[in-house]
């Protein structure tokens, strides 16, 4: 048996020759929309800080506030003594903010998903997968041991059969509200509907339009004028390291189902809590998500703006009216080429290649925040027709 570093090292090789080895860089934040990417700036579209509140002063000082309260670590898992006042206050008010009966905080997203699929169904049941989910769902789903079936990226009529044809004890749908990689709406009503039609539950990871989709920045729910009574056979769950600009992720819906999930989901139960005054940044960030509806104005603005300085390239744009806005470039290759060219001339937008999308669709996922203005989306465009034209 080879030492570890000889087994790995061929594989490293495999991945640098088919262009899929990645690197990582240290990053520190500037101005607006501005990073220092190795101590270099670049103007970034790469960040999911949608709303431009990581820097915000109202959360900074709200974390400072907590330390000289709580310090700076919790201490425990949530089940022993890491479940301060600021995460039980900060519970209850993001089960207000989007209008369901309770909340449960989790200190990151990939541990919510990955902890809550497998305590809901178990070997017997069935989850129904969307294509395009996220991984830490695809995650969740195998550790489950439940059969899993994968319907065609938002194909209702797909998931209709599926549904249909199953006998399983529990039937669980789960999918992004807003896929990461293209931006584009799962259409919850009917999805909805079709839970109700076949006895099935319906799992939602928002962590794409929390903040930005909805009244008041309430997500996807809002969005789509999903009713309370929907909590009966909804589990949403959203991230707050995003739009809400702080860390962690939350599962929301009726009270049984959450307190299952906080007695079930191994993720929670074993694992140390987040620190207090993370609890304490994300309250004021409600606050500040709530009260500054002109963030959500400006990406919208900044959304057709880009759309427009796109139209003309040789590469396709597809339509999403959210933050995240992906350009097609085709093989690892090309896209690591346009997004070396963009470098080049101060912008940071990094190329996204398999398996985080499908073979054959390496793009640039292109992101806009509140923090950018209309001139650093015309350098953008301005900069993609001229590596176009070379």
């Amino acid at each position: 048996m080879p030492d570890l570093d000889t087994a790995f090292r061929p594989a490293l090789a495999d991945l640098e020759q088919k262009r899929l080895l990645r690197r990582r860089r240290a990053v520190s934040p500037g101005a607006d929309a501005v990073l220092q990417v190795d101590g270099v700036p670049r103007l970034a579209f790469c960040s999911n800080d949608y709303l431009g509140l990581a820097q915000h002063p109202a959360l900074a000082d709200a974390a400072r506030a907590a330390i000289a309260g709580y310090g700076v670590g919790s201490g425990a898992s949530p089940l022993v003594s890491g479940h301060s006042p600021a995460h039980e206050a900060l519970e209850r008010e993001l089960a207000a903010f989007v209008g369901l009966p309770r909340a449960l905080y989790f200190y990151a997203g990939y541990a919510a998903n990955s902890g809550c699929v497998p305590a809901l169904v178990e070997r017997g049941d069935a989850i129904f997968s969307d294509a395009l989910n996220h991984a830490c769902l695809i995650d969740g789903a195998r550790l489950s041991r439940a059969d899993v079936k994968v319907y065609a990226h938002n194909d209702m009529a797909a998931l209709d059969a599926l549904l249909r044809e199953s006998s399983a004890r529990r039937k669980l749908v789960t999918c992004d509200a807003v896929f990461s990689m293209d931006g584009d709406p799962a259409p919850i009503p009917e999805l909805l509907a079709l839970c109700e039609r076949h006895d099935a539950w319906l799992y939602v990871d928002d962590a794409h339009g929390f903040g930005v989709l909805g009244e008041g920045g309430r997500g996807s729910l809002s969005h789509w004028r999903v009713p309370a009574s929907a909590a009966s056979r909804l589990i949403y769950m959203a991230t707050l390291g995003k739009a809400a600009g702080v860390a962690g992720a939350f599962l929301a819906g009726g009270n049984a189902v959450i307190e299952w999930l906080l007695q079930r989901a191994r993720t929670y139960m074993f694992a140390t809590a987040a620190p207090a005054m993370i609890a304490e940044a994300l309250r004021a960030s409600l606050r500040v998500i709530e009260a500054e509806g002109w963030r959500r104005e400006r990406l919208a603005e900044l959304r057709e703006r880009l759309r427009a300085g796109l139209q003309g390239l040789p590469w396709h744009a597809p339509h999403s009216d959210t933050a995240i806005q992906p350009l097609i470039l085709g093989d690892n290759a090309t896209a690591l080429a346009v997004m070396a060219a963009l470098e080049e001339r101060g912008i940071w937008v990094p190329a996204i290649r398999p398996p985080t999308v499908p073979a054959g669709t390496a793009r640039l996922r292109i992101t806009l925040s509140a923090d950018h203005r209309a001139k650093d989306v015309d350098r953008l465009c301005a900069a993609l027709r001229e590596i176009a034209t070379q």
